[in-house]
């Protein structure tokens, strides 16, 4: 079984992932955006098989009636988003230790994104959140 770890910058905040992660979906919302200072860049895994060292310094932020935002309260970094209702969690794919062997899959939100950049890797692109939750590793799965 692929098992994967993770960290905050200050490594407070230390995480074990145990199964497959999801590709890398590039949300451009502003939400992830004023949060970041960019866009987000994020992997996916169900929550069974996320892993988090106890630490008094993860918070968690209710950024909208439909999902949380995990970060570390000690260095600020961001960690995860998790959605009120649902069986995983998106991990910030820059949190992962290398070599992490994903992909990146799509963007979404691509509506909000900032004037400032483009987007020409070619990959696919969608103004809204992908029906049926696409996001969830374990529908593909």
């Amino acid at each position: 079984m692929p098992e994967a770890h993770g960290r905050c910058l200050c490594g407070a905040i230390s995480y074990t992932v145990t199964g497959p992660l999801r590709p890398v979906v590039y949300c451009h919302c502003k939400m992830c955006r004023r949060t970041s200072g960019h866009f987000v860049a994020a992997t996916a895994c169900t929550l069974s098989q996320l892993s988090i060292a106890p630490s008094e310094h993860l918070k968690w932020y209710q950024s909208s009636a439909s999902a949380q935002r995990g970060f570390c309260g000690l260095c600020g970094s961001n960690l995860f988003w998790k959605p009120t209702r649902g069986s995983y969690v998106s991990i910030w794919a820059g949190t992962l230790a290398d070599p992490t062997g994903l992909a990146g899959a799509g963007h979404i939100f691509v509506a909000d994104k900032g004037d400032y950049y483009t987007l020409n890797d070619g990959l696919a692109q969608s103004s809204h959140y992908p029906p049926g939750d696409s996001l969830d590793p374990s529908a593909t799965a």
